[in-house]
Protein backbone atom coordinates (compact mmCIF):
# COMPACT_ATOMS: atom_id res chain seq x y z
CA UNK A 1 0.00 0.00 0.00
CA UNK A 2 1.05 3.74 -0.52
CA UNK A 3 -1.14 5.78 2.32
CA UNK A 4 -1.00 8.77 4.10
CA UNK A 5 -0.69 8.42 6.70
CA UNK A 6 -0.13 4.42 7.38
CA UNK A 7 -3.53 4.28 9.98
CA UNK A 8 -3.47 0.66 10.95
CA UNK A 9 -1.16 -1.84 10.83
CA UNK A 10 -2.42 -4.79 8.79
CA UNK A 11 -0.67 -8.43 8.99
CA UNK A 12 1.21 -9.52 5.87
CA UNK A 13 0.80 -6.01 3.95
CA UNK A 14 3.73 -3.95 2.72
CA UNK A 15 2.96 -0.24 3.94
CA UNK A 16 4.17 2.32 2.74
CA UNK A 17 3.70 5.85 4.39
CA UNK A 18 4.51 9.15 1.76
CA UNK A 19 6.74 11.63 2.99
CA UNK A 20 6.57 14.42 0.24
CA UNK A 21 9.56 16.72 2.21
CA UNK A 22 12.26 13.60 1.53
CA UNK A 23 10.80 12.89 -2.13
CA UNK A 24 8.24 10.16 -1.00
CA UNK A 25 5.00 10.80 -2.74
CA UNK A 26 1.96 8.67 -4.12
CA UNK A 27 3.63 8.29 -7.70
CA UNK A 28 7.40 7.39 -6.13
CA UNK A 29 5.44 5.17 -3.88
CA UNK A 30 3.73 3.20 -6.52
CA UNK A 31 6.46 3.24 -8.70
CA UNK A 32 8.69 1.55 -6.04
CA UNK A 33 6.02 -1.27 -4.95
CA UNK A 34 5.77 -1.95 -8.46
CA UNK A 35 9.21 -3.11 -9.02
CA UNK A 36 8.22 -5.79 -6.81
CA UNK A 37 5.74 -6.87 -8.94
CA UNK A 38 2.25 -6.98 -6.11
CA UNK A 39 -0.57 -8.79 -6.89
CA UNK A 40 -2.59 -6.14 -5.45
CA UNK A 41 -1.58 -2.41 -4.80
CA UNK A 42 -3.92 -0.02 -2.81
CA UNK A 43 -3.32 3.34 -3.32
CA UNK A 44 -4.65 5.76 -0.55
CA UNK A 45 -5.71 8.78 -2.82
CA UNK A 46 -5.22 9.40 -6.57
CA UNK A 47 -4.13 13.43 -6.42
CA UNK A 48 -3.09 14.04 -9.82
CA UNK A 49 -2.33 12.95 -12.87
CA UNK A 50 0.89 11.76 -12.48
CA UNK A 51 -0.51 9.19 -9.38
CA UNK A 52 -3.55 8.22 -12.16
CA UNK A 53 -1.42 7.19 -15.11
CA UNK A 54 1.44 5.11 -12.91
CA UNK A 55 -2.04 3.20 -11.77
CA UNK A 56 -4.02 2.89 -14.70
CA UNK A 57 -0.44 1.47 -16.14
CA UNK A 58 0.10 -1.00 -13.35
CA UNK A 59 -3.85 -1.81 -14.10
CA UNK A 60 -3.01 -2.80 -17.91
CA UNK A 61 0.06 -4.80 -16.53
CA UNK A 62 -2.33 -7.18 -14.54
CA UNK A 63 -1.93 -6.08 -10.88
CA UNK A 64 -5.25 -5.09 -9.03
CA UNK A 65 -5.54 -1.52 -8.10
CA UNK A 66 -7.60 -0.12 -5.24
CA UNK A 67 -7.47 3.77 -4.81
CA UNK A 68 -10.03 6.54 -3.83
CA UNK A 69 -10.99 9.95 -4.66
CA UNK A 70 -12.70 12.55 -3.46
CA UNK A 71 -16.21 13.48 -5.60
CA UNK A 72 -19.88 13.48 -5.54
CA UNK A 73 -21.02 9.87 -6.81
CA UNK A 74 -19.19 6.55 -8.42
CA UNK A 75 -19.80 8.38 -12.25
CA UNK A 76 -18.66 11.07 -11.10
CA UNK A 77 -14.79 9.34 -10.15
CA UNK A 78 -14.26 9.24 -13.95
CA UNK A 79 -14.97 13.22 -14.54
CA UNK A 80 -12.64 13.58 -11.35
CA UNK A 81 -9.94 11.26 -13.25
CA UNK A 82 -10.46 12.68 -17.24
CA UNK A 83 -10.18 16.22 -15.32
CA UNK A 84 -6.65 15.64 -13.79
CA UNK A 85 -5.74 14.27 -17.60
CA UNK A 86 -6.33 10.62 -17.61
CA UNK A 87 -7.41 9.45 -21.18
CA UNK A 88 -10.82 8.38 -21.64
CA UNK A 89 -9.65 4.89 -23.47
CA UNK A 90 -7.06 3.88 -20.92
CA UNK A 91 -9.82 4.84 -18.18
CA UNK A 92 -12.46 2.38 -20.35
CA UNK A 93 -9.30 -0.58 -20.87
CA UNK A 94 -8.52 -0.38 -16.59
CA UNK A 95 -11.52 0.47 -14.55
CA UNK A 96 -13.81 -1.80 -13.13
CA UNK A 97 -16.01 -0.79 -10.57
CA UNK A 98 -16.69 2.34 -8.52
CA UNK A 99 -17.96 2.26 -5.13
CA UNK A 100 -19.07 5.55 -3.38
CA UNK A 101 -20.31 5.85 0.12
CA UNK A 102 -21.37 8.60 2.77
CA UNK A 103 -22.51 8.26 6.36
CA UNK A 104 -25.64 8.92 7.78
CA UNK A 105 -27.08 9.36 10.87
CA UNK A 106 -28.93 6.72 12.52
CA UNK A 107 -32.09 7.47 14.75
CA UNK A 108 -32.08 6.72 18.08
CA UNK A 109 -33.58 3.47 18.97
CA UNK A 110 -35.56 5.09 21.77
CA UNK A 111 -37.05 8.07 21.08
CA UNK A 112 -37.74 8.54 17.06
CA UNK A 113 -40.93 9.32 16.55
CA UNK A 114 -43.50 7.40 13.43
CA UNK A 115 -45.56 9.53 11.16
CA UNK A 116 -47.30 9.23 8.10
CA UNK A 117 -45.27 10.99 5.00
CA UNK A 118 -46.74 13.94 3.36
CA UNK A 119 -47.68 13.85 -0.59
CA UNK A 120 -44.06 15.01 -1.32
CA UNK A 121 -42.18 12.46 0.54
CA UNK A 122 -44.58 9.39 -0.24
CA UNK A 123 -43.51 10.67 -3.87
CA UNK A 124 -39.81 10.62 -3.00
CA UNK A 125 -39.76 7.50 -1.38
CA UNK A 126 -42.35 5.71 -3.85
CA UNK A 127 -44.69 4.92 -1.12
CA UNK A 128 -48.29 5.04 -0.08
CA UNK A 129 -50.48 7.39 2.53
CA UNK A 130 -50.15 4.05 4.64
CA UNK A 131 -46.57 4.06 5.02
CA UNK A 132 -44.83 5.03 8.40
CA UNK A 133 -41.72 6.27 8.39
CA UNK A 134 -39.54 8.15 11.24
CA UNK A 135 -37.81 11.59 12.09
CA UNK A 136 -35.37 12.54 15.08
CA UNK A 137 -37.16 13.51 18.78
CA UNK A 138 -34.24 13.80 21.24
CA UNK A 139 -33.32 12.33 24.69
CA UNK A 140 -31.36 11.59 27.32
CA UNK A 141 -29.92 8.36 25.78
CA UNK A 142 -29.41 10.09 22.45
CA UNK A 143 -28.39 13.76 23.84
CA UNK A 144 -31.40 15.14 22.53
CA UNK A 145 -30.11 15.10 18.85
CA UNK A 146 -32.63 11.98 17.86
CA UNK A 147 -29.62 10.40 16.37
CA UNK A 148 -27.26 7.81 17.83
CA UNK A 149 -24.12 6.34 15.72
CA UNK A 150 -24.14 5.93 11.93
CA UNK A 151 -25.04 3.69 8.63
CA UNK A 152 -23.42 3.91 5.58
CA UNK A 153 -25.26 3.98 2.22
CA UNK A 154 -23.20 3.23 -0.84
CA UNK A 155 -23.76 3.25 -4.98
CA UNK A 156 -22.22 0.80 -7.13
CA UNK A 157 -21.01 1.40 -10.79
CA UNK A 158 -19.71 -1.80 -12.40
CA UNK A 159 -18.20 -1.08 -15.92
CA UNK A 160 -19.79 -3.39 -18.23
CA UNK A 161 -19.05 -3.47 -22.39
CA UNK A 162 -21.42 -0.52 -22.68
CA UNK A 163 -20.46 1.52 -19.89
CA UNK A 164 -16.54 1.11 -21.50
CA UNK A 165 -17.72 2.21 -24.69
CA UNK A 166 -19.46 5.29 -23.08
CA UNK A 167 -16.35 6.18 -20.81
CA UNK A 168 -14.09 5.61 -24.00
CA UNK A 169 -16.35 8.11 -26.47
CA UNK A 170 -15.74 11.02 -22.79
CA UNK A 171 -19.78 10.21 -22.81
CA UNK A 172 -21.18 12.92 -19.64
CA UNK A 173 -22.06 11.89 -16.09
CA UNK A 174 -25.64 11.76 -16.85
CA UNK A 175 -25.46 9.34 -19.26
CA UNK A 176 -23.47 6.81 -18.00
CA UNK A 177 -25.59 6.75 -15.26
CA UNK A 178 -28.49 6.14 -17.14
CA UNK A 179 -27.24 3.29 -17.96
CA UNK A 180 -25.16 1.98 -14.89
CA UNK A 181 -27.88 2.78 -12.29
CA UNK A 182 -31.02 1.21 -14.51
CA UNK A 183 -30.53 -2.05 -11.68
CA UNK A 184 -28.75 -0.22 -9.25
CA UNK A 185 -29.46 1.91 -6.25
CA UNK A 186 -27.95 5.59 -6.22
CA UNK A 187 -26.59 6.97 -2.63
CA UNK A 188 -30.25 8.34 -2.34
CA UNK A 189 -31.71 5.32 -3.54
CA UNK A 190 -30.05 3.55 -1.21
CA UNK A 191 -30.30 6.01 1.81
CA UNK A 192 -34.12 6.26 1.18
CA UNK A 193 -34.12 2.33 1.70
CA UNK A 194 -32.75 3.19 5.50
CA UNK A 195 -36.13 5.15 5.79
CA UNK A 196 -38.56 3.29 5.25
CA UNK A 197 -36.85 0.65 7.58
CA UNK A 198 -37.05 3.27 10.30
CA UNK A 199 -33.24 3.20 10.27
CA UNK A 200 -32.65 7.15 9.63
CA UNK A 201 -34.91 10.42 9.08
CA UNK A 202 -35.62 11.73 5.15
CA UNK A 203 -33.69 15.30 6.64
CA UNK A 204 -30.59 12.78 6.95
CA UNK A 205 -30.38 11.16 3.73
CA UNK A 206 -31.00 14.36 1.61
CA UNK A 207 -28.30 16.61 3.72
CA UNK A 208 -25.80 13.46 3.21
CA UNK A 209 -26.47 13.40 -0.55
CA UNK A 210 -26.49 16.71 -1.15
CA UNK A 211 -22.62 17.18 0.27
CA UNK A 212 -20.33 18.11 -2.19
CA UNK A 213 -17.56 15.46 -1.53
CA UNK A 214 -17.65 11.71 -0.64
CA UNK A 215 -15.19 8.81 -1.39
CA UNK A 216 -15.38 7.14 -4.40
CA UNK A 217 -13.32 3.76 -4.18
CA UNK A 218 -12.08 2.55 -7.68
Amino acid sequence: TVEDPVEYAIDGVGQTQINPKVGMTFATGLRAILRQDPDVVMVGEIRDVETAEIAIQASLTGHLVLSTVHTNSAVGAITRLRDMGAEPFLLSSTIAAVLAQRLVRRLCPTCKEPYAPDEAEQRLLGVGPDATIYRPKGCGRCGHTGYEGRVGVYEMMVVDEHARKLIHENAGEQEISAHVFRRADTLAEAGYRHVIAGVTSIEEVLRVVRQDDDDAVV
